[in-house]
């Protein structure tokens, strides 16, 4: 116990290190952009990380570009989330008008029959995002009940639709909001930077090795209104 004591004497004496001050950081330029200028950046980052965007005036052409999507893919089994941004496109009954078969998470009889669906079954995944960050092109998508992540991991294809009220210009915005939540803080908050990629084979990076190998990006105008 002596010799223990007069070590942790020493380390007790020795003076704390003087930390310099962290320098004061200039503002990030996305700061300053305009609404259109923050667009213009997320579409150009997403075309570089290979995701297909495309920027319509409003639900009406929301819904259309989908239609485009889906016909051009050769899709005719969707999984949908149920947050409030896919809610409000009623894709039940516009997908009965177009042929195409829509699935929500609980028209599985369980938790089995849901990952069975998502990895063998339909051919996209169908959500909103809570956040796209225009610096990267990052979506950022909040999971709880009614936005599984699966819909968004495991099928072929993902499609997002988000409104241009949700662009935030860099990753502080998007985490600033989500942990003003208070008690409603997530328990998982996903970032989604382009297709899946992976480079664990002779550090190669390989798109699509796991989850999906092509990610579009729907933005739109939400009216007053619309989430």
């Amino acid at each position: 116990m002596d010799a223990r004591e007069e070590i942790l004497g020493r380390l007790r004496r020795v003076p704390a290190p003087t930390l310099e001050p962290r320098p004061q950081l200039p503002p990030l330029p996305e700061l300053a952009l305009s609404r259109e200028a923050l667009l213009e950046r997320l579409m150009d980052e997403l075309t570089k990380l290979e995701a297909v965007p495309h920027r319509v005036a409003s639900m009406g052409e929301a819904k259309e570009k989908l239609g485009e999507i889906l016909t051009g893919e050769g899709i005719t089994k969707v999984i949908i989330s149920t947050d409030e941004v896919v809610s409000a496109f009623d894709l039940i009954a516009w997908g009965k008008e177009r042929g195409i078969s829509v699935y929500l998470p609980s028209h599985f009889p369980d938790r089995e029959a849901f990952k069975r669906a998502v990895f063998e079954e339909v051919e996209a995944g169908i959500t909103g995002a809570d956040f796209a960050v225009a610096e990267s092109g990052t979506l950022g998508i909040i999971h709880d009940r009614h936005q599984p992540r699966l819909i968004s991991l495991a099928p072929l294809v993902h499609i997002a639709l988000l409104p241009t009220s949700r662009v935030v210009p860099v990753y502080e915005s998007a985490i600033s909001a989500v942990f003003k939540r208070g008690k409603e803080i997530p328990s998982q908050f996903t970032f989604i930077t382009g297709p899946s990629m992976t480079a664990d084979i002779k550090a190669t990076p390989f798109k699509g090795m796991h989850g999906p190998r092509r990610l579009y990006v729907i933005i739109y105008d939400a009216q007053e209104g619309e989430k």
